[in-house]
């Protein structure tokens, strides 16, 4: 583990980075590198409050899927069901899309993140219908569940918390908090309200990279355009508690918690990684007491300042790492990976 934050620090360029160990009796080591602040120098924050970005994502689709056991929503329910005129676009129609297409991200839905990074970094609040109508410009990727598609949106998700608000008629920040924060126990985990851009507890800075060698300090934006797509703040030890309890049973009946982990190919070449409802499959290069390959349920997660990996066995183990930097290269990916899956395999 030191060893991964090492390479983050020293070779990604991350000003820090931090890490929480949870093993399967529940005990729990963290870890940090670098530093915390390049301008005071103070040290990384021993499981600081970090912003997890699509992590957050993971606990959309627990909301989700919950409603879906109470009978509120149905997985193969059409958007339109739910959100009656609202998506409409070049190759877009809500009348075509599902509720667990959106889920799992194989909608043909286009992004919008690369839209709204100005207005994140500035600080500008963005309503979710407004991110939605910015997302509806681009044309859908793909006919809606088409034969060996998938593509990453988080326009999907922006609709799957609009489902929840209309559905619950209570605010989507209201719903995750109360249906899994609190249930949990997560004590440093938080939907930020609106227009709140700092980070309330104790928190290494966030870093942004916008040329080679130079980095600025982005710790105080508004996450809003994000909202349940990845609006999230938490720590290393919350989220493998998060992933814990998920796993363990806890958050979701087994009917939902079976759809979950029902996983379609993301990408041709890469039997490995394989997309289920708000979570990915991980490979672990360690075998089972059968011989057989270990793997992992996982979650990624970037926004300006921060980069989050986050993964749990079905034993109960769990490992959460953050880069205090925004993700830019596929390596810094392979490396938090890399951290992660280590930590896993011990």
């Amino acid at each position: 583990m030191r060893q991964g934050l090492e390479t983050l620090v020293h070779s990604d360029g991350a000003p820090g980075a931090l890490a929480s160990v949870r093993d399967g009796a529940g005990r729990v080591r963290s870890y940090t590198e670098g530093e915390g602040d390049r301008d005071t120098h103070a040290k990384v924050p021993r499981d600081g409050q970090v912003r997890i970005g699509s992590v957050s994502k993971t606990f959309t689709a627990v909301v989700v899927l919950q409603l879906v056991g109470e009978g509120k929503i149905g997985l193969d329910d059409k958007v339109e069901k739910h959100l009656p005129g609202l998506v409409r676009g070049k190759g877009i129609d809500g009348h075509q899309i599902t509720v667990r297409q959106l889920l799992q991200h194989t909608s043909g839905l286009p992004d919008y993140e690369e839209d709204v990074t100005s207005d994140i970094l500035e600080r500008r609040y963005v309503s979710p219908r407004t991110a939605l109508d910015i997302a509806l410009r681009h044309e859908a990727a793909f006919t809606p569940g088409a034969k060996g598609k998938w593509r990453y949106s988080s326009t999907n998700y922006l609709l799957a918390g609009l489902i929840v608000e209309k559905v619950t008629g209570r605010p989507f920040a209201e719903e995750v908090t109360r249906r899994v924060i609190q249930r949990v126990g997560l004590r440093h985990t938080y939907f930020p309200a609106p227009g709140e851009t700092t980070i309330r507890e104790r928190h290494p800075q966030g870093y942004r990279q916008d040329q080679p060698g130079a980095v600025r300090d982005v710790t105080e934006i508004d996450p809003s355009a994000s909202w349940a797509a990845g609006a999230m703040v938490s720590t290393n030890s919350d989220l493998n508690a998060f992933f814990s309890a998920l796993l363990g049973g806890r958050l979701l009946d087994k009917p939902q918690l079976d759809a979950m982990r029902t996983t379609v190919r993301m990408r041709e070449n890469d039997p490995d990684h394989n997309a289920g409802l708000g979570i990915i499959t991980m490979p672990l290069p360690c075998n089972d007491d059968q011989g057989r390959k270990r793997v992992a349920w996982a979650h990624s997660g970037t926004i300006p300042g921060y980069g989050t990996w986050t993964a749990a066995t079905d034993d109960g183990r769990a490992a959460s790492v953050t880069m205090t930097l925004e993700i830019t290269t596929n390596e810094a990916v392979e490396h938090l990976q890399k951290t992660v899956a280590s930590a896993l395999c011990r």
